[in-house]
């Protein structure tokens, strides 16, 4: 297949149907002013040797070896060569909680877009590491699986919200198992699980999940997403309520986050409004011996620009030589 690497030169070609249209109207305001000087007819005896038809072929010419530069200097490609690099880093997987109590607004302009917030800015930071993505809520799902592309990460990171996953709740242990089953087959040391939540959790026993995946080889950190003294949480302009009418108020609940962190052999952070927590982690995971990864990439297109130059060269050559005179009918 044909690539162009530079493709916006190619407006220039919307110009290749333009210079005979321009070429056209010079040659009829030229006519109009050889009869306003005398007789066409005369004119035309006095240069037999002039040909009106070798100055179409020469602007014909002109057109083409335009229009051939401008696909030159697009820089037509073709094909690729398949290449396998070998990078080195560790394997994170990032656990993001969606459930309701994540639009609480103790953080601006809420703990979960403060979240993504953080995530990103890591992502931007990230270089030979690979990342993933786990969502959930009262149950959970690869949002991203693990990958060095960091352009959809931040773009599966956009369009995350409370409403990604349809079950409602708080099941941590499950989201922890769903990241220690997500690793590639290549990563056997440095593997990380980053949990960011805030702790509530209502569905199972999550110190027993981060016991499985330490068991594994694979570390969890914990990031405590809110309040101690607890906030209530917005929901469609209202404050959420449960079935008695009273208010929900949702609480950072540090204690099992500790323990999660203690038995999968990782760290606590509390996050702030300043720093989230993720740099020191992440400090802490490349402390890890790094992981060889291998991974095959299209690289090294065929340029073909040189082809395009060349007959746009010989086309500017054939039109120096077509001069303006008939040739002649006697050789001799």
């Amino acid at each position: 297949m044909l690539f162009f690497a530079q493709w916006k030169f190619l407006y220039l070609l919307l110009l290749v149907p333009v210079i005979p249209a321009v070429y056209a109207v010079l040659r009829r305001l030229r006519l109009r002013r050889i009869r306003a000087f005398g007789d066409s007819g005369l004119v035309g005896r006095l240069m037999p040797r002039y040909s009106g038809a070798k100055g179409w072929v020469k602007i014909l010419l002109f057109d083409l070896a335009f229009a051939f530069f401008v696909l030159g200097i697009s820089r037509p490609q073709i094909g690729a060569k398949l290449s396998e690099h070998e990078i080195r880093g560790a394997e994170i997987m990032i656990c993001l909680d969606v459930s309701n109590s994540m639009l609480a607004e103790d953080y601006s302009p809420n703990r979960l877009e403060r979240a993504k917030l953080a995530i990103t800015r890591l992502v931007d930071k990230l270089q030979d590491d690979r990342i993933g993505l786990i969502v959930f809520a009262g149950s959970s799902f690869v949002q991203l699986p693990i990958t060095t592309d960091y352009v959809s990460a931040k773009m599966f990171l956009s369009s995350i919200s409370t409403e990604s996953v349809p079950v409602q709740g708080t099941a941590i242990g499950d989201a922890v198992l769903t990241a220690a089953r997500s690793f590639s087959a290549q990563s056997e040391k440095s593997r990380a699980i980053i949990v960011i939540t805030d702790g509530e959790n209502h569905e199972d026993d999550v110190v027993d999940a981060a016991r499985q995946a330490a068991g594994l080889g694979i570390k969890v950190y914990t990031i405590g997403v809110g309040s101690v003294q607890g906030q209530p949480i917005p929901v469609n302009g209202e404050l959420l309520k449960d079935r008695s009418g009273n208010i929900v108020v949702t609480r950072l609940d540090e204690n099992t986050l500790q323990q999660i962190a203690r038995e999968g052999g990782g760290a606590y952070v509390h996050a702030g409004n300043g720093e989230f927590g993720l740099n020191p982690i992440i400090d802490d995971i490349r402390r890890m011996e790094d992981e060889k990864f291998n991974s095959v990439v299209f690289e090294e297109f065929d340029e073909q620009y040189m082809y395009f130059f060349a007959v746009a060269l010989l086309l500017l050559v054939i039109e120096v030589l077509v001069g303006d005179r008939r040739i002649g009918r006697r050789i001799f």
